[in-house]
């Protein structure tokens, strides 16, 4: 598998050697057309505004179905300004932790599970071995979930590599992450558990930062770290995810860490206690959904029982993992809609004891934040509908409403990506708003009608299948664990 170098990747935010005056003009430069672009969607909202009132206009004379969706509509945005004016006052009161010295660092063993992986799983554990932690406090755990290419023989190179720093388990049949993760939880020597997507390679300041909140705050039971795109030059939707992620990283999960309940913790990089998952990792394991195993969502059900616990969930800016994405539009599909699968799922699970009282202090901008998810999962939905119903009625009026909606839409993605990254490839948010209006808004109607399936997944065979190689003689392997039985099933 081909990847780029994070370094490589990362956005032209500072330019080394070209001097303070150049830098500072290629950020007046950057600045006046992000700027042009805001006052671009200032002009499209007006005109989105009165092409609405058009529309009303023609909607009040189609009886009360039409007036019934004029009200839902305007209900709707009224909901979505309000609540983005609520978080940009989040997320401009939001700070990251400041990283803690080596002796307040606990013990931190990193779980990398790999499946069909290939060369990229070796990339990965040497990012993490050239990590700046303290050496006798890392232990790095890497699974090869039964993969059938040659992932396993990147794994034992990688052992081979770090005799003292990585261990290695593989599974003889692929059983899902969720086990793959268990496994490498119960090798887990430190005190803090990191999880690691095996197509990801973090900064050599990553841990450290991932790590320093459980030192801060010892209510802090959970930490979400930053995910950017590592093969952002592979394509046109590389480049639009890598501002799609900055939004929903720097923007979104910034303003409820500010609330101190981010409600997804990612799978490429994230932090627990580890008598904290060792409490739930039977529930955890355990859990179903309309009577079948939940093979999904994995990260998002952990930060639910690192929630219901009564901890805090944060996020922290500064610990960065680059990560692989989709570069076609299929794979993009596949992993919009098992991620839109998980949050149906999981938003039902953490309804069911968030209005409770789950935490000591204050939880109710945590409610609020669950409502507005319950409005976007419903009322949003119907808004679709009622969209598509509309196109077939007014197909002119409506396909302008939509594409002036999109643009002014990408306009708060463009100026957080600008603002933190000083980077033109911002403008990338607009055409990418464009491309989820009329390509992937069908998503999350398609996963309500299947939140039970578990299918379209992700991760494909890279390589021709081959026998499962023995471990080199040089490699210690791990015995097999035995999966602790929960004391009853936690469905979902």
């Amino acid at each position: 598998m081909t990847t780029i170098d994070p370094a490589a990747e990362a956005p032209p935010a500072r330019h080394d050697g070209s001097g303070a005056g150049e830098r500072a003009r290629r950020w007046t430069r950057a600045g006046w057309v992000v700027a042009l672009a805001a006052a671009g969607g200032v002009l499209l909202l007006a005109g989105a505004i009165w092409i609405a009132q058009d529309v009303a206009g023609h909607a009040m004379g189609a009886g009360g179905w039409g007036r019934a969706m004029t009200i839902l509509g305007w209900s709707l945005a009224g909901v979505n300004l309000a609540a983005t004016l609520w978080w940009i006052v989040l997320v401009t009161t939001y700070r990251p932790v400041p990283a803690v010295p080596d002796d307040e660092l606990p013990t931190c063993t990193v779980i990398v599970p790999a499946y069909n992986e290939g060369a990229q799983v070796l990339k990965t554990l040497r990012s993490i071995a050239a990590s700046d932690y303290p050496p006798g406090k890392l232990q790095v755990v890497a699974v090869d979930d039964g993969s059938k290419d040659d992932t396993w023989e990147w794994i034992c190179r990688g052992a081979r590599e770090f005799p003292h720093l990585v261990q290695v388990r593989r599974m003889e049949v692929n059983r899902g992450k969720r086990l793959a993760l268990c496994e490498g939880f119960a090798l887990a020597h430190g005190e803090i558990l990191v999880t690691v997507d095996s197509d990801s390679e973090v900064e050599p300041a990553t841990l450290r930062q991932l790590v320093s909140p459980f030192v801060r705050d010892a209510r802090v039971g959970g930490v979400a770290g930053n995910v950017r795109i590592l093969n952002r030059r592979a394509g046109i939707i590389p480049r639009m995810l890598d501002v799609s992620f900055a939004y929903s990283f720097d923007f979104i999960r910034a303003a409820q860490s500010r609330l101190d309940t981010v409600l997804c913790t990612p799978g490429a990089l994230s932090a627990y206690r580890r008598n904290l998952v060792m409490k739930v990792l039977p529930e955890w394991l355990a859990q179903t959904f309309c009577g079948r195993p939940a093979d999904i969502g994995e990260d998002r059900a952990i930060t639910n029982l690192v929630l219901r616990e009564g901890h805090l969930v944060r996020y922290q800016q500064t610990a960065t993992v680059y990560t692989e994405v989709p570069t076609r539009y299929v794979g993009l599909c596949r992993m919009f809609l098992r991620w839109a699968r998980s949050n149906i799922r999981e938003t039902i699970v953490l309804t069911r004891f968030a209005f409770g009282p789950f935490r000591a202090g204050p939880a109710t901008g945590a409610r609020i934040n669950l409502l507005l998810q319950w409005v976007g999962l419903t009322l949003g939905q119907v808004a679709k509908l009622a969209v598509l119903a509309a196109l077939a009625w007014m197909p002119g009026h409506v396909a302008a409403q939509l594409l002036a909606g999109a643009a002014v839409c990408g306009t708060l993605p463009a100026a957080v990506y600008a603002l933190r990254y000083r980077s033109l490839q911002a403008l990338w948010a607009f055409p990418y708003n464009l491309l989820w209006t009329l390509g992937l808004s069908w998503i999350a109607l398609y996963a309500w009608l299947t939140p039970h399936k578990t299918s379209w997944l992700t991760r494909g065979l890279l390589a021709p299948r081959q026998a499962h190689a023995p471990a080199p003689a040089d490699v210690e392997v791990a015995a097999p664990l035995v999966v602790p039985e929960p004391a009853e099933s936690a469905a979902a």
